[in-house]
């Protein structure tokens, strides 16, 4: 066969693939699904992104207009839990639409004979005394799910991880409850041109079989900027680890990608001056932002309750993690019967493979109560968010790591008004790694570093041991220049060693 024939037809054939492609990624309605796998999954991605973004359809309105509290009176009946009774280590409950969730996503499930979708009746939900059970089309479909696993004793199923909601999900350990979230991506956060909040438009669940630790969901994330593939491979346990891959198909360039974003609530803590009316001493499920850098240093930011938007970024290359961290796990310094806030998990990201260039970004957002998350934290990488981008991390739902910066750390930092004028006094308490078995009459010293104000000086320091917690305290003052933040940078050594990670702290005058 002449050259010019063969690649002819080699086009030819090439053009019928890809039709044919694009037939098995669209089914026609009421098909099976066709996605088996992750790399199905990245195909139909692929696919989506080189069509123009289509906006769901949205549930009746009346079913957006419920309130809270009839929203959350219609439960799913835990009898009918997918699975259950059938010798599966796992059991899914779905969540019905409404109120801000007003639009329905795809549910299916893998088994040996393939995928096919999990299909939503009425039936499944208990809609209580609200009476608006007969007015729910009967292939209205789910908002999202939830999976359960014995936790805490095999007789008994324990949520373990949500999602619900745009691309977010949320996880736990054994002995915790639910607080901060994750999302499958961020588009322009905090930008002034508004934030976009890609979904997952469909998920694929894979069944697990009997005695199998492991739990993985397939899903189609979606938006007017980007569609993706994600892979979620659910591990749980007394830490619930959450192993990540992803594949990105952009639509067009984002200004400002956020990968791996953690989002959590922070209303008051000890370093707060001037305290919202509150019974409670200390309102948050994070208390600060840990970073470890490609060269071990670790970085502690205690978040604090911000009077504007604060974005403040970390420019690293290749992180070796980052999280959004609750230390405070005493229930003194909360009193909250209800939300316990001491038992919510901590959240901590783990690159796999290197990330190249790019910051850690955190952003702290007013607020006036703790119904909202208003932190966030992600990485942004230098690198143009255009064609495909493919990452992988895990991440880890905990209670406590020592592990996590070993050497010693910043458990408290509060801070006045000092007794000079015009400064400002931060009390740091440092515990862990070698503090406590150095001596009193130790001699210890702070570096600390002020930037971002021309002009500003730290005004003494003293650095002492705490007979009480065994760890050590530093405590300086800082007199400001003018109403120009300051970025301020603290640790302990002793002689030419480091023994503490280094405390960074923005202070807004």
């Amino acid at each position: 066969m002449p050259a010019h024939r063969a690649r002819a037809l080699a086009r030819a054939i090439a053009r019928l693939a890809l039709v044919s492609l694009l037939l098995s990624l669209s089914p026609p309605a009421g098909a099976a699904p066709k996605a088996a796998s992750f790399e199905d999954v990245a195909a139909r991605a692929r696919v989506l992104a080189a069509q123009p973004y289509r906006e769901p359809d949205r549930v009746p309105q009346w079913l957006s207009e419920l309130d809270y509290d009839k929203w959350r009176d219609i439960r799913f009946r835990p009898e009918r839990a997918h699975w259950g009774g059938q010798n599966v280590p796992f059991t899914l409950q779905f969540f019905h639409p409404g109120l801000f969730y007003d639009r329905v996503v795809k549910i299916n499930e893998i088994d040996a004979q393939g995928a096919r979708p999990i299909p939503f009746s009425p039936s499944l939900f208990d809609y209580g005394d609200s009476g608006i059970g007969s007015q729910v089309p009967q292939n209205l479909g789910f908002a999202g799910f939830r999976v359960h696993h014995p936790l805490k004793r095999q007789d008994y199923f324990d949520e373990v991880i949500v999602f619900l909601g745009a691309s977010y999900f949320r996880a736990v350990g054994r002995d915790l409850v639910y607080g901060l979230s994750s999302r499958g991506l961020a588009v322009d956060t905090a930008l002034s041109s508004g934030e976009e909040f890609p979904w997952f438009r469909e998920f694929w669940i894979l069944r697990p079989g009997p005695g199998r630790k492991q739990f993985v969901i397939l899903a189609l994330l979606d938006s007017p900027s980007v569609a993706g593939a994600y892979r979620f491979s659910v591990t749980p346990g007394v830490d619930t680890l959450v192993d990540v891959d992803l594949q990105l198909f952009f639509r067009r360039q984002v200004s400002k990608l956020g990968i791996a974003p953690l989002t959590s609530m922070f209303l008051q803590g000890e370093n707060r001056l001037g305290s919202v009316e509150d019974f409670r001493p200390e309102v948050h499920d994070s208390d600060g932002l840990l970073l470890e850098t490609q060269g071990s240093e670790w970085i502690w930011r205690p978040l604090d309750g911000r009077r504007r938007l604060t974005v403040t970024s970390f420019a690293l290359e290749n992180p070796r993690g980052f999280g959004l961290i609750q230390r405070d796990r005493n229930f003194d310094h909360f009193q909250d019967l209800e939300a316990r806030p001491d038992i919510r998990p901590s959240g901590w990201v783990a690159p796999k493979g290197e990330w190249g260039r790019g910051r850690v970004e955190l952003v702290e957002i007013p607020t006036r109560d703790d119904t909202n998350d208003n932190v966030v934290s992600m990485w942004v990488p230098d690198a143009p968010a255009t064609g495909m981008l493919e990452l992988s991390y895990q991440i880890t739902w905990f209670g406590e790591n020592k592990n996590l910066s070993p050497n010693g750390r910043a458990v408290d930092t509060r801070r006045d008004r000092g007794n000079l004028p015009d400064v400002h006094r931060f009390v740091i308490d440092f515990q862990g790694g070698q503090l406590a078995k150095l001596p009193a009459d130790a001699v210890l010293q702070g570096v600390i570093a002020t930037g971002g104000s021309p002009g500003a000086e730290i005004v003494g320091q003293q650095v002492m041991k705490n007979p009480v917690t065994g760890g050590w305290r530093l405590v300086f003052q800082v007199r400001p220049s003018g109403s120009e933040p300051v970025e301020l940078r603290a640790f302990l050594q002793r002689g030419e060693s480091a023994l503490t990670e280094t405390w960074s702290y923005l202070l807004q005058p």
